[in-house]
């Protein structure tokens, strides 16, 4: 299967006839489901517009590493953090040999340098240029270091010459960027996966909710199915998009998500209890709006029932992920939870901390289990839910 859905990649057009084929590969990419963003080096705006790349890929066109109002918030490391894979297509000769040396002279060069996502490189040349020596060190160099070779094609060059070094065309281009992508790791497992905030009303119009945007645990979703996985996903109120690929199921309150994880539980590898789950309801919700009267309203709660604990009661239990959203004493109460809930793993959140956790795009987090005590640090949630999986598929699977 070629996808790029939810994927991020960066685009690096650099000074070659080629880049005439930059938009078309753009739109390849967003084919198959991925964001694109372009960096257009000096060389490559000799060739191709600014204008026409900003307006097939629908986002702004980066080019100058010291561009002062990207630089405000660290641009360069900003799309290092963004992409989940870097091509650079047409690859100049240049461009190449600045990547092999380890230069960082211009925007393209510095995020490479500042980024762990793939890097996949398009050759695209004169052929006595692609066949010299140095420029097949260049290549060796880096496929040393893990880069991902999409090998030019034979046939009639702009110069007139024919051979080697004409760029592949964009279709296979982004097939072979797909194929980055194809895991399975999970492939045959079966994960439900909760997400989102429940809500307990107290009349018609009131409720009892909190902050959770559901973006951790569709993050999480969404990385489980790249990897293979069969999805049943109970959300509650979210601010993300599903994916259509899971098995998704709405719920409203806790009572409702604890039903239906019981429901469906039966059967499944494992279970990631990512919701926000309300720990009360109110005893006597009302069935009319309450009226202001100018006294002081009593609500008096009650506990919901506890779904991680329970699930993991269970003789026949999946292996168990949960979530602590902490604010102080964090990894005691974290620990505690790991005992106490019985399951195998809990994922502690830092809440306090405005900059990540709940609502917003990024997170920080600490794996915890039995044996591991591991920070994963602050990063975008798609990448903290793959490290998440990752140490989790190494210990338990």
């Amino acid at each position: 299967m070629n996808s790029l859905t939810n994927k991020n990649i960066i685009l690096g057009v650099s000074g070659s006839i080629s880049a005439y084929k930059a938009p078309d590969i753009v739109r390849r990419l967003q084919d198959l489901g991925a964001q694109v963003k372009v960096i257009l080096t000096e060389g490559g705006a000799k060739f191709i517009t600014e204008l026409s790349l900003q307006s097939i890929s629908k986002n702004k066109v980066h080019y100058n590493l010291w561009d002062e109002d990207a630089e405000l918030s660290m641009g360069h490391i900003e799309l290092a953090k963004w992409t989940d894979a870097i091509l650079i297509a047409p690859a100049s000769a240049n461009t190449i040999a600045n990547i092999a040396l380890g230069k960082a002279n211009d925007l393209l060069s510095s995020v490479i340098l500042a980024s762990n996502a793939a890097l996949l490189i398009a050759p695209a040349m004169n052929l006595k240029m692609y066949q010299s020596h140095a420029l097949q060190d260049n290549l060796l160099t880096l496929i040393s270091r893990h880069a991902i070779i999409i090998k030019p094609e034979s046939g009639e060059q702009a110069c007139g010459d024919i051979g080697i070094g004409r760029l592949v065309e964009p279709l296979s281009i982004a097939k072979q960027v797909a194929k980055q992508f194809i895991s399975t790791k999970l492939t045959g497992k079966k994960v439900l996966i909760t997400l989102g905030a429940t809500i307990e009303a107290i009349d018609p119009v009131r409720f009892i909710s909190n902050h959770s945007s559901g973006k951790m645990g569709m993050a999480l979703i969404n990385a489980c199915i790249e990897m293979g996985a069969s999805v049943i996903c109970i959300y509650g109120n979210i601010t993300t998009t599903l994916n259509e690929k899971s098995n998704n199921m709405p719920i409203i309150s806790a009572q409702q998500m604890y039903t239906k994880v019981m429901n469906n539980i039966a059967g499944q590898d494992i279970f990631i209890a990512c919701a926000a789950v309300s720990d009360f309801s109110v005893k006597n919700t009302k069935n009319q709006k309450i009226k202001k009267d100018g006294k002081n309203l009593i609500l008096e709660l009650i506990p919901n029932k506890d779904i991680l604990a329970d699930v993991c009661k269970l003789g026949k239990k999946p292996i168990c992920m949960g979530f602590a959203a902490e604010t102080q004493n964090t990894l005691k109460n974290a620990q505690k939870k790991l005992k106490n809930k019985g399951c195998d793993v809990i994922i502690l959140n830092d809440v306090s901390n405005t900059d990540f956790g709940s609502n917003v795009d990024e997170n920080e987090v600490v794996f915890l289990s039995q044996n591991l005590n591991k920070k994963i640090a602050k990063n975008s949630k798609k990448k903290v839910a793959k490290k998440i999986l990752a140490i989790f598929i190494k210990e338990y699977l």
